[in-house]
């Protein structure tokens, strides 16, 4: 018979396979050999190097488009998973996946892209007419104040264009990622993918997930305090001195280190492009951030005095600091984990690591469709347009088994993200003789 000549290896066996040079991974119980091709994955290595050695199915289906599936056979082993299992809640989330495939949810982006890159254009027209053809330092303040506003806008085209082709071509697709992110906002969108690729396979792993590691400025849990291992950048978290007295204090720091955030991305994006890793479109992602750093100095130093350019750039960082802030609402708040992500239990792991932005539908323009947090998690690939008409499925399926799904106002977010900083805080005052060596690069996590 022919289920008779099939190859079989255990789960056991498998897990062997999660090192460099031999990465094993699983897909529907076909056990596949992405050693050579992890370096060609449009993913990047991380996502990888993260889930090898597992069946990695439901990631698989988030991630992928159904034409990816024709690329599998050329790296299957021959072997199957002889343990191979599937739970309910991956087989609702994979039947819930497969109805959105059918009605075309991942292929109706409407016009939201057209909008929004059509309010950056005429943002950024009237931001250069308040700087260069008004001399009132109001119409100043005003231009800073939407040229943040223009930053948070061009993010989130971004963002999208990372997740999901929002133009006719991969090419065109591109060029909007690089016009968005690196020409626009001065950060790269490589460093972008490189450190979102793994916060959406480890959401709030505390060693594998970069969007939690912000030590020394902040730890989100006292486990931090333990100076942990992080995966992803490949050094020790130090918990010293100076850590301890910055996160002692970190709930009252922490809005006023968010008007700053930018100047640290600014410069992960120097590291990164300056690096020794492998940088896909390192040329272009150079050139790209080259526009920016000639047209942004270009026009703050259009203005009449110092004081008023300071003035522009600290407001347009205020601003854009409610982007930073929305990122840290979505997570900070919810429950972490130490270890890397286990592929058996997706869907259970974005319930438990993310937290969702209640709001008016008005209001999705301003959020970026991020305030569906678990739902772009669960379906990374869904245009933010479907976001919201998804969400009641996505709430049914958790009530069916039993998950959290959270969604707070704005103030309440907040309110539990201080609550969260401030249990930390409290508990680094009570760490005695943390290490005394002390690192302050490690607040700008570099890459080494």
């Amino acid at each position: 018979m022919e289920g008779e000549k099939k190859k079989y290896i255990t789960s056991e066996e498998l897990k062997k396979h999660n090192k460099q040079g031999d990465l094993w991974i699983s897909i529907q119980g076909k056990v596949y050999n992405v050693s050579d091709w992890v370096k060609d994955h449009p993913g990047g290595e991380v996502p990888i190097l993260n889930l090898a050695g597992q069946d990695v199915t439901d990631a698989f289906i988030a991630y992928h488009p159904g034409t990816a599936w024709q690329y599998l056979d050329k790296l299957f082993t021959g072997y199957h998973l002889r343990d191979f299992k599937v739970s309910e809640v991956s087989k609702d989330y994979r039947k819930l996946a497969s109805e959105f495939v059918k009605m075309g949810l991942f292929e109706k982006k409407e016009h939201v892209t057209l909008y929004t890159l059509t309010s950056v254009a005429v943002m950024f027209a009237i931001v250069l007419y308040g700087i260069l053809g008004c001399t009132s330092v109001w119409a100043h303040l005003g231009s800073a104040m939407l040229l943040g506003l223009l930053w948070m806008q061009s993010t989130y085209v971004g963002h999208d264009s990372g997740h999901y082709e929002v133009m006719s071509s991969r090419g065109y697709n591109k060029l909007a990622q690089v016009i968005c992110g690196n020409c626009l906002t001065g950060i790269s969108i490589a460093w972008w993918k490189w450190t979102h690729n793994a916060h959406h396979i480890a959401t709030n792993s505390l060693d594998y997930d970069p969007d939690l590691q912000h030590i020394p400025v902040f730890a989100v849990s006292s486990r931090f305090f333990s100076s942990i291992q992080s995966y992803f950048y490949g050094r020790q978290l130090k918990f010293d001195s100076l850590t301890r007295f910055l996160v002692s204090y970190q709930h009252w720091t922490f809005y006023p280190v968010l008007c700053f955030a930018r100047v640290n991305l600014y410069l992960q994006t120097i590291l990164l492009l300056f690096s020794r890793r492998k940088v896909p479109d390192r040329t272009m992602n150079i050139l790209g951030i080259l526009v920016f750093w000639v047209w942004f100095p270009l026009l703050v130093s259009c203005l009449p005095n110092w004081s008023e350019r300071v003035m522009f750039v600290l407001a347009s960082f205020a601003v854009c600091s409610i982007q930073h802030l929305q990122f840290c609402l979505n997570h900070f708040a919810a429950n972490v984990y130490l270890g890397p992500p286990n592929g058996n239990d997706w869907f259970e792991k974005q319930t438990s690591g993310t937290l969702d932005i209640s709001c008016s539908s008005w209001m999705d323009w301003f959020f970026g469709g991020l305030q569906f947090q678990l739902e772009h998690h669960l379906f990374p690939r869904l245009p933010r347009a479907q976001l919201r008409k998804v969400s009641p499925l996505v709430i049914d399926l958790c009530k069916k088994h039993n998950l959290p799904y959270r969604s707070l106002s704005f103030l309440e977010a907040n309110l539990w993200t201080l609550k969260t900083l401030r249990t930390a805080a409290l508990q680094a005052r009570e760490v005695t003789n943390p290490a005394a060596h002390n690192l302050l690069w490690e607040a700008f996590n570099t890459h080494g």
